[in-house]
Formats: structure tokens, sequence, C-alpha cells
């Protein structure tokens, strides 16, 4: 059992160390793993095939799972690490201490948006993004994107998602309007709130933030621990509304073999829904 601590109130030498194993896992190529995998399941409603990572119901397990197995492979280079998490409620603008020197480095420069401060900037020779993933060799970011601005969600919009009282709904995928997941995950039809909670926090990093293969900005694990957190909360205030769909859905219905129900398997690890509701035997959140 270790804990995931707030980022703000990690000490200098936790932020070392967390900066050196993510480096070590990059130099081993073991990072650029991960990275392919995200973007390998990064699957939307318009495409026919089976949907587990995103716009679906299986969006919380599918990265408690996935952000579990990179904190063990951390944990593998120091295991003192654990992933920290970023609550952008708070901490909301790019003067924060996340976006600092000594941890992940700040916002990307005018011209072509490559971030030049920090240990992630190409500049240094530590972090150079593959090129079979995505286009260009450098981290980019446009933190708060200036040019057209976009605000992080408020703790009220935290919290009217986290006051839904049931998981997720028919037609588990990008356009139900009811829920939790979707509420938090943060699809919708359009207008001024078309980007809400999870993706405008993706949208207002910008940069490699906003395609599939996000995580090759390592700022994705502190938002998405933080994303487990909010369904951890959401579970301990709607202790009666567990996870959804609970059966498979049958042969009728337009989503059969494209949404995970409580307890079929998740690719690639092959763990169902259900072995990833308590993540207390793993980590506490401090």
């Amino acid at each position: 059992m270790y804990t995931r601590k707030n980022q703000r109130n990690l000490t200098r030498s936790e932020k070392r160390r967390l900066v050196g194993a993510l480096l070590e896992l990059k130099r081993s190529g073991r990072y650029d793993e991960f990275v392919s995998m995200h973007g390998e399941y990064y699957v939307s409603d318009a495409e026919d095939r089976p949907r587990v990572a995103h716009m679906t119901p299986s969006f919380f397990p599918w990265h408690r799972t996935f952000l579990l197995k990179f904190e063990q492979a951390l944990q593998k280079v120091d295991p003192s690490v654990s992933v920290p998490y970023w609550d952008w409620t708070s901490d909301n603008t790019p003067a924060s201490s996340l976006w600092a020197e000594d941890f992940m480095g700040g916002t990307g420069r005018s011209s072509d948006r490559q971030v030049m401060t920090g240990p992630f900037a190409y500049r240094n020779g530590n972090w150079r993004i593959n090129a079979r993933i995505t286009d260009g060799r450098f981290l980019t970011r446009d933190l708060g994107r200036p040019g057209n601005p976009v605000s992080l969600p408020t703790k009220a919009e935290v919290d009217a998602a986290l006051n839904e009282p049931v998981y997720d709904a028919a037609p588990w995928d990008s356009t139900v309007t009811t829920g939790f997941r979707n509420r938090i995950e943060g699809w919708s039809a359009g207008g001024a709130d078309r980007w809400r909670n999870h993706n405008r926090v993706h949208r207002w990093v910008g940069g490699l933030m906003m395609g599939a293969t996000s995580p090759d900005d390592p700022v994705f694990w502190l938002h998405h621990a933080f994303m487990d957190l909010l369904w951890t909360r959401w579970q301990g205030a709607h202790p009666r509304s567990g996870y959804l769909p609970r059966q498979r859905l049958g042969r009728s219905d337009p989503q059969y073999r494209r949404v995970f129900s409580l307890d079929e398997p998740m690719p690639p690890w092959d763990v169902k829904p259900s072995e990833m509701l308590d993540h207390t035997r793993f980590y506490r959140y401090a």
C-alpha cells in the first residue's frame, strides 16, 4: 500500500525522484509503449469495433488499470515513487507550481508551441517524442490557449458531476446526457460548453495533450490520477450506485460487443471492471 499525494504537496526530493523515474522509463523505451497503447485504444463512437478506453462506461476502470500499470513500471525504477494528482480546480493557472522549472516545465513558445523549460524540454536531450506515434520531435503545450482562451473546470462543475446519482446510461457513448461517467469525461453535443471537465483539461494544456497519444506529455498521468480520485469520491458519495452496465448487452443492442459490462475482461490486460472498483488494495489518496 502506498500513497498518491496532491502534486502541490510534494517535497523537492519527491519531485526530483518522480522526474528521474519518468526520464529513465523514457530512456528505456518503456514509456513510449504506454503512449502507443493509449493511442491504440482511442476508439470513437463512429468506429464499429470494441470501445474500452474512451466514450464508454469502462473509461474509469480502463484508465485506473492503465495508470496502475504505468505506476508499477515507475516503481521498478524507483520503489519510492507514486503518481501524484493535479487538482486543476485549484491549481488552475500557468503560474501554478506544477509548471515549475524543476517539475513539469512550462508552456510552449508562441512560434511552434515547443516547451523550452523543465526536464521534458527537447533541447535538454532527454524527452524526444517518438515520430512513429506523432509528428514532431518535441513536447508541445499552449497552456490556457491565450489566442482562444479556455479556462479549467471549476469546483462547481466537478461537484455537479459528482452529484449525478447514476454511473452511466444508454446509449453508453459520448452522446449520453446523464450519468457521472460522461458528465466528468466531458463529451457534449456542442456550443460553448462542448468540452467539459476531463476533456477541457486536455484542451487547456493543448499541444500533444490534445491527441490520442496524450501521454506524450507527462502531465497526462497527474491529470488522470485526479480523475481516478474523482471516481473514488463519486463512489463514496453514491455507495448504492455501482458500475453500469452490470450485464453484457444483448445482440439487439446497438452497442453489443462494443461496450464492456461489469464482468467482461478489458483488453489488453483481460482485467474486468469489477476487479478495479476498489483501489485501496493498491494505493490510497492523501
